[in-house]
């Protein structure tokens, strides 16, 4: 009889064990039903438009371009040395199609002429249709004058009085190019050009020098 209890006791103390158990696992579950599951995440390496190009390894071939023609798949230094310039002075970065390339800055889009004469104003800007709104006044100061787009083989009035920073963000806020290539405009006399991560300018449109850099996609902060 003593045996038969020390079993029963046994037999209980199992099975308040178990159901124990059963209650703690379906409180874990709960706990985390809202978690990510490893099974739903991407595969392999994932990056951001906005973030910066991958570190580019020098020693792996790219697609090279000289005075505006494909040449090959060879190393940046080996590009370089196809263009006689410095491995610094290539636009180095990712085509439309994700393959590494290198050029010298513009070197696909040739500086056009300086407009004869400033075009007319374009019609005004409907914001409710996406158009280009010129960027708050009040966010910059310094000179003002008219800001030209080139575009279509013409160059195009997108707004009078403005300041060069507000032109920048006009022409190339939230625009990316590619390596190699660049976009064009205008502002008084001066020549700005958009090549990969920053935007130029130039008194002769000839000789560019920096004005800003983009920031994360491709943005055009305020010049100061």
């Amino acid at each position: 009889m003593k045996d038969q209890k020390r079993w029963i006791a046994i037999g209980i103390g199992a099975t308040v064990a178990i159901v124990i158990g059963i209650i703690l696992a379906m409180g874990m579950s709960h706990g985390h039903k809202d978690d990510p599951k490893m099974n739903d995440q991407p595969t392999g390496l994932t990056f951001k438009v906005a973030d910066p190009t991958p570190t580019l390894d020098s020693k792996k071939p790219l697609r090279c371009y000289v005075s505006g023609a494909y040449v090959g798949d060879v190393t940046l230094a080996e590009c370089a040395k196809k263009n006689g310039v410095a491995a610094q002075q290539l636009d180095v970065g990712i085509d439309d199609n994700g393959n590494q390339v290198a050029a010298p800055t513009a070197s696909l889009v040739p500086v056009p002429g300086a407009p004869a004469s400033t075009p007319p104003t374009a019609a005004e800007p409907d914001p409710a249709q996406g158009a280009e709104v010129v960027p708050n006044t009040q966010a910059a100061a310094g000179p003002t004058a008219a800001c030209l787009r080139y575009s279509s083989n013409s160059w195009n009035r997108l707004a009078d009085n403005i300041t060069i920073g507000q032109c920048a963000i006009l022409l190339y806020d939230g625009r990316c190019v590619s390596p190699g290539q660049a976009s064009y405009g205008r502002w008084g006399g001066k020549t700005l050009r958009l090549v990969p991560k920053r935007v130029e300018q130039s008194d002769d449109n000839a000789t560019f020098r920096p004005l800003v850099d983009q920031g994360q996609g491709c943005s055009v902060p305020m010049v100061r």
